[in-house]
């Protein structure tokens, strides 16, 4: 079931700012099923609500943002194609970086899940290596893979932003590196897809490789222009990344 909800500008910017759902893309089907959502305990008509999304990159480890969860909780995480309440729910522990914070030249921003047992059956995604994504070509693309939303209307009641709890892809264009940041096209003037609110700390894998090239932090209020995403090879990353993961 489609869920809808209705909020201002104000109410966006208010929020859920930091939160990025994959708009102008398609259904993933069987693929990228290493991509998998966090499951909300909040209740709607249509069951729970996957709020963020993310990607398993070791058996116990499962990569997000920091903004999608308060550090030491229980939370819990699925992989289904098109989640409904009810379907297998993987549970573990919220644990995100210590240095997070709202510094935009690097806000730390990227959390783990470390689960209480292997996830059998789904190979992890691979990491960057260090500084590998430093000069990259303004041609380079991404796919940008979430459960966020997929379509955002401008009706007169406010901007609507439309749910179903399915993984999704699309893919961007680069526009801009930064130190901390790549910033991503999801313009569909220009044959682009990209994120939206739910998709924050979903991959963004390096054209059509398995590589995470970044986690999906932020972007533009209605999810039509920039899709502004955390670097997974900068040292600030990869430092917290090595206390869970043998990094590349």
């Amino acid at each position: 079931m489609r869920r809808l909800i209705i909020v201002t500008a104000l109410a966006v910017l208010a929020v859920v700012s930091p939160a990025a759902a994959i708009t102008g893309g398609i259904p993933t089907g069987q693929s990228y099923g290493n991509v998998g959502g966090l499951v909300s305990e909040t209740q709607y008509p249509d069951g729970t609500w996957l709020y963020c999304s993310g990607t398993l990159i070791s058996p116990t480890v499962f990569l997000t943002a920091a903004h999608c969860g308060e550090d030491g909780t229980r939370v819990g995480v699925t992989f289904d194609t098109a989640y409904e309440d009810g379907d297998r729910v993987y549970y573990g522990t919220f644990e995100a970086d210590p240095l997070y914070s709202h510094v935009q030249s690097d806000p730390h921003d990227i959390a783990v899940v470390v689960f209480d047992k292997p996830v059998r059956g789904i190979t992890p995604a691979e990491l960057p290596e260090a500084d590998s994504l430093s000069s990259l070509s303004g041609s380079q693309t991404f796919t940008s893979v979430g459960y966020g939303a997929y379509e955002v209307t401008n009706e007169p009641g406010g901007h609507q932003y439309l749910y179903n709890d399915v993984r999704m892809m699309g893919t961007g264009t680069l526009n801009a590196t930064n130190p901390s940041w790549l910033r991503i096209s999801m313009n569909p003037a220009t044959g682009n897809a990209g994120t939206c609110y739910g998709d924050s700390g979903g991959p963004n894998f390096l054209g059509d490789t398995d590589i995470i090239a970044a986690i999906t932090i932020t972007g533009d209020m209605v999810c039509r222009a920039t899709n502004v995403v955390y670097r997974l090879d900068t040292e600030s990353a990869r430092t917290f990344l090595a206390d869970y993961v043998k990094l590349p």
